[in-house]
């Protein structure tokens, strides 16, 4: 039976959960707790929350108790619908079954009010939970706090998400790389040049849990989504001179711009500035197909069979529409090994 309603659960079959769940008593089985917050989770996911609060309340009837997996699924589902009073409600009434309120499901409630935009209220909420002392069960995290300050970024009031920062630097929270992510992304976006990012990058910094690397790194990424792109690179460029490693997104995004532009001998001579950086690259045989095409179309023969041998090293292989036209480029470089390789990989 909890076979059958494993598959329910898998396909997301809750009326067909419940029919298995009333067929128990057929087989002289009784329900327990496990298949109850199965059959209430897909009701709760499905968005019929009266059925969810029903069967927990029959729980009850025939003596098992609601766990903090029960209540989590319909707290989610009342959140997930708008209804935060009913979520609150419920989170409120945890401990008649001896199940604490925890940072994970008070952080749901939270999260459920950013959505319904009821912002003064998360600052009460978190507040509150904040007034917990000695780290206790509903004291805020790094989650906490990015949900909040996401949310003030989306309602484009960043002086308040900036104020949710200091709050978390005050507690001794260090922001983690999402936080970094949004609030660098929310100054961008609210106007700001590169000084006064930089005051951002150096709180973020110190209060730890981020790296100068990922900073910068989500800048120029940010900068590049924003379309400031002649910012981003100087970004970009600065952060190699000063032996910061931007991440393998960053150099992709980087380099996919520089192709777009055509400058495409700009891009290889920064290409080996990132190779010998030794980065951790998710840079895509997409890019140094466009980017050795792109050599080659340019008369770049010599970087071209560079970026070859790199490309032969890397076990890349090209673009069948492109292979052609590149090895037809490269004849001008002689190296018939090199060719067939090329032709061949």
């Amino acid at each position: 039976m909890r076979i059958v309603l494993s598959l329910c659960s898998q396909a997301k079959l809750a009326d067909e959960a419940l029919w298995v769940l009333r067929k128990f008593p057929e087989f002289e089985l009784s329900a327990d707790t496990v298949a109850y917050n199965v059959v209430i989770r897909l009701f709760a996911d499905k968005g019929d929350l009266s059925m969810g609060m029903e069967l927990m309340e029959e729980m009850e009837s025939v003596d098992l108790c609601p766990d903090v997996m029960t209540y989590t699924s319909l707290i989610n589902g009342f959140c997930n619908a708008g209804k935060v009073e009913e979520a609150w409600k419920l989170a409120k009434g945890m401990s008649k079954n001896g199940c604490v309120l925890n940072t994970v499901t008070y952080s749901r409630i939270l999260e459920g009010v950013c959505k319904c935009g009821e912002m003064e209220r998360a600052l009460e909420l978190l507040t509150e939970m904040e007034k917990e002392d000695g780290g206790g069960f509903i004291s805020p995290n790094a989650v906490t706090y990015t949900l909040v300050i996401q949310a003030f970024v989306e309602k484009k009031r960043v002086r308040d998400a900036l104020m949710v920062l200091d709050r978390m630097g005050d507690r001794g929270c260090s922001p983690n790389r999402v936080t970094a992510s949004v609030l660098i992304q929310g100054v961008l976006e609210d106007g700001e040049d590169v000084k006064s990012l930089g005051k951002l990058v150096d709180k973020l910094v110190k209060l730890g849990g981020v790296s100068l690397s990922e900073c910068f790194s989500s800048a120029t990424v940010s900068l590049i989504r924003l379309k400031r792109w002649e910012e981003a690179e100087k970004m970009f460029r600065l952060m190699l001179v000063r032996g910061i490693r931007p991440d393998g997104l960053a150099c992709s995004l980087v380099l996919r711009e520089l192709c777009l532009l055509q400058r495409y001998h700009d891009c290889f001579l920064l290409y080996e500035e990132i190779e010998k950086a030794d980065v951790v690259s998710t840079i895509d045989t997409d890019i140094h197909s466009v980017l050795l095409l792109g050599l080659c179309e340019q008369g770049r023969s010599w970087e071209a069979a560079k970026l070859a041998k790199s490309m032969l090293g890397k076990k890349m292989r090209l673009k069948v529409s492109q292979v052609e036209k590149i090895v037809e480029a490269l004849k001008k470089t002689g190296d018939e090994d090199l060719m067939r390789r090329l032709s061949t990989s």
